[in-house]
Parts: C-alpha cells; structure tokens; sequence
C-alpha cells in the first residue's frame, strides 16, 4: 500500500464512507416507507461493496493489482459478448485466440510498450483472427462472424485495456516542474490517481443522469434504444460530473483545473454514448442484460459500458497533455 499517494487512500476511504451513507438512507427508507419496492436498490448497493472492496484490494495489495482486476473484467465482458452474440460452430478455435488475447494486450499495457499496445489488437487480432477464419473453409456467415468477434474485441478488451495502462503509464517526471527527489507521491505515480479519477467520473455520471432525469426528464434522447434516457438527465449528468472532476481532478492527480473540468466533460458525454451503443447493442440481440453475474446491474459489460469509449479517449488525453 505504500505506493499509493495519501490522496488516493483518502478517495478510497471516501468512496467506502458513500457507500455507508447509501445503506443508512435506504435503512430509514424502507424503515418508514414498507410499502416502497427497493429490492432492485438494495442489491445495487451490495454489489457496489463488492466492486468497490475487489477494486480497493486489487489496487492497495500491488501497482499490478489493478491491472489483473480489469484484466479479469475484460475477459468476463468479453466472454459475456460472445455467449450472447450469434457465433458459428466452425469458429470455436477462433474463439480461443481471442480470449487469449486478454493476457499479451495487458502484458503490454503492464511493460509500458506503447506501440504494441496501439497495435496488437487493431492491426494483428484484425489481420490475424479473419485470416484463420477463412483457413477453415467455411464461407457462409463470414462477415457477420469476423465483424462480431472484432468489434467484441475493441470493446472489451482493446478499449478497458486502457484503465490498465493508465495505472502503469510513467508521467510523474513530465507532469511536474518539480525534481524528481521533490516531487510528492501523486505525482511520482500518478496511475492510481488517474484511474480512481476515470473510474468515479464514469460511475458519478450514471448516478448523475438517474438523479436529474428522474424528476426532471420527459423528453427522451433515443427511445427506441434507451426509453430511461433523457435529455435533462444527459444536461444534468454533464453538469454534475464536470463540476466534481474540477474537485477530484487537481486533488488525486496530475491534472490542473482546466484540464480537470475537459476531462469531467469529456467522460460524462463520452460514457453516456457508450452506454446508448450498449443499449443498441442489447436491442439487437433481443436481451435485457448481459447476464446476471452482478445483481442489481446485470452483466459485467452492463456495468463498463460507460468505459468504452471513456478510457481509450481519457487515455490518450492524458498521454497527449503530459506525456513527452
């Protein structure tokens, strides 16, 4: 735990004391209002103890620990895709490259091999998994096939691969005029830092958008794919989660106000279109969830769909600002 600034620690302990204060609300709630359903909150909130203590665990035990904790979710998201998406039986061989390509994408985001990183699924996977598709000899379904298993890959293990790299990524020495030997703990490994950051903002906005589209939503942004989706819900999502990244942000890592405030930005509008692809993506396979491997939320990729397109674009963001 000694490689983990004191302002991260606070931030987990924080985290920890929100989820306290949930249960207390929900105590009284159902204390004097029996009549009210919140079976679907109660179980949210217990998974929410679970993520978050795996979470803390994966991050306090290890600089490597939140690497195998989203390399874990990676292939549980991917795992979920693929059961749920319509595969061909000729294909099952495929399938195992794929899943392997968990371990080599998060080897490089560990070993900090930017180029690797960038290429090995996009360019290798891309050119590699057609290409023993179309060994077997079996042309029927093909381009459903190969464009499901590619995109399954991007968003499920190129795209969170990005959380990892985040923890690994060495910005302390360019993100401060400081000298090395003067530089605090934040600033000398970020990535934790960074990565709560993300994590917060994605999993805020969500919160954000329920507790402003609840009272206030009436116009829906696409209700074919996600009829809970509301205008002032997205309008107060943004809102709410820029002003709190222009708390967090300067406290727990690199990143100075204005840089602070684009990111809270940037990650509430970003998460919001990954959760309406992942709304899309469900109306298409005919499913409600992805699974039930997290009650009260549905499946491992439910859940992350606010990262996909959030932790690459974050990512480099922070790779462009502060990295040399």
């Amino acid at each position: 735990m000694n490689h983990l600034a004191w302002e991260v620690r606070i931030t987990l302990i924080s985290i920890f004391a929100v989820l306290a204060v949930s249960n207390c609300i929900l105590f009284f709630k159902m204390r004097y209002s029996p009549g009210s359903d919140d079976t679907l909150i109660r179980h949210r909130i217990r998974t929410w103890w679970s993520l978050a203590g795996l979470f803390s665990l994966a991050l306090c035990l290890s600089p490597n620990g939140g690497v195998i904790f989203f390399g874990f979710i990676s292939f549980f998201a991917l795992k979920e895709f693929l059961s749920m998406s319509p595969t061909r039986r000729a294909d099952r061989r495929v399938l195992f490259y794929a899943y392997l390509s968990v371990i080599p994408q998060y080897y490089f985001a560990t070993t900090d091999n930017y180029q690797m990183f960038l290429v090995f699924i996009p360019v290798i996977m891309f050119a590699w998994l057609p290409t023993r598709m179309w060994m077997i000899g079996q042309g029927d379904g093909f381009q459903n096939a190969a464009g499901t298993l590619l995109w399954a890959l991007m968003i499920t293990v190129y795209s969170l691969s990005h959380t990892a790299y985040l923890l690994t990524t060495p910005l302390g020495q360019h993100a401060s005029n400081a000298t090395p030997h003067m530089m605090s703990l934040a600033e000398q490994h970020p990535g934790p830092g960074l990565l709560i950051f993300l994590v917060i903002m994605a999993e805020t906005n969500d919160i954000f958008q329920y507790l402003s589209g609840r009272p206030f939503g009436k116009k829906q942004v696409s209700p074919n794919i996600a009829p809970r989706k509301t205008y002032a819900g997205f309008i107060g999502g943004i809102t709410l989660t820029t002003c709190l990244a222009g708390i967090v942000g300067p406290l727990i890592t690199p990143m100075d106000l204005p840089h602070s405030v684009f990111a809270g930005f940037m990650i509430a509008c970003m998460g919001f279109a990954g959760e309406l692809c992942i709304c899309a993506l469900k109306r298409d396979l005919k499913i409600t969830n992805f699974g039930a491997t997290l009650p009260g939320h549905g499946g491992v990729l439910d859940r992350v769909g606010n990262l996909i397109f959030t932790a690459p674009l974050f990512f480099h963001f922070i790779h462009y600002c502060y990295h040399p």
